[in-house]
């Protein structure tokens, strides 16, 4: 594996701003998230605002497929109903009441690139589903906390993986953070949500990833659809998702991913 990247002022500032909008897409998206709307029609919305609102692109869109055989991504953005794991594909299926969904926004904006993604609740939800979505946003908050020069990635996975497994749900191992900057996915830097302490690569000033622990109610075990993308879980419980871009400073982090809307830190 390469050096890991460290970014220059420059890249940090920019980076904020790549940041910025790819949640900004998900507070704009929030209020269309209702029963009977189809996924489809989020994914219009949002493609619209990011292209003619933000003056950005959307990075799923035609991104090549891991791969390399398969089809690249049809969409705009990712939405993962119930238990897809992630990279749900949109559809023209409507969503119920009850459903949960991740949408995850990524986006690209002066050759930087900003990536984020939220839950979010299809009309009232049952406790057990809002649960499982609050302890996964507990367990990027605990993986976020780690962050500081000095620690290392292994502290990060061991802090989700802990908080994970205490509260009764198991982690997803298929799918990683990842380095991000002027690609969408630097390969220098890989966010494992499980593991050791003190392993790994250690934490320096100026390093960019995303965080974006994946938690499922039942087993880990996933399974791959023909589609190519889509994961899910291949016992059908439900799974969530929440994710962060988060800067490595000179005293601990910065999260680049902000926007008047993002949940509160819980």
């Amino acid at each position: 594996m390469n050096k890991p990247i460290i970014k220059t002022p420059y890249d940090i500032e920019q980076m904020r701003v790549s940041g910025k909008i790819a949640a900004d897409v998900l507070d704009y998206i929030a209020p269309f998230v209702v029963p009977g709307v189809t996924t489809n029609e989020l994914d219009k919305l949002c493609h619209d605002y990011i292209t003619n609102v933000r003056g950005a692109f959307p990075a799923p869109l035609n991104c090549p497929n891991p791969s390399e055989s398969g089809p690249p991504f049809p969409k705009s953005m990712c939405t993962s109903v119930n238990d897809v794991i992630c990279h749900g594909i949109p559809d023209n299926k409507p969503l119920k009441n009850g459903d949960i969904l991740n949408i995850d926004s990524m986006i690209g904006k002066n050759g930087y690139f900003g990536d984020t993604s939220r839950m979010f609740y299809v009309g009232s939800v049952s406790k057990y589903a809002a649960r499982l979505c609050q302890i996964c946003y507990e367990c990027l908050w605990k993986g976020i906390e780690t962050v500081k020069p000095g620690n290392f990635i292994g502290d990060i996975g061991h802090a989700i993986q802990s908080h994970a497994e205490k509260n009764g749900y198991s982690v997803v191992r298929e799918f990683t953070g990842h380095g991000i900057g002027k690609k969408y996915h630097e390969s220098s830097l890989e966010i494992l949500h499980y593991g050791r302490e003190k392993t790994g690569v250690k934490l320096e000033p100026g390093m960019i990833f995303t965080i974006e622990p994946m938690i499922n109610q039942g087993s880990r075990i996933v399974k791959f659809s023909k589609d190519g993308w889509t994961a899910s879980t291949k016992d059908k419980s439900l799974s969530a998702q929440w994710e962060h871009t988060v800067l490595v400073t000179d005293i601990g982090y910065e999260i680049l991913s902000v926007s008047p809307g993002m949940p509160a830190r819980p």
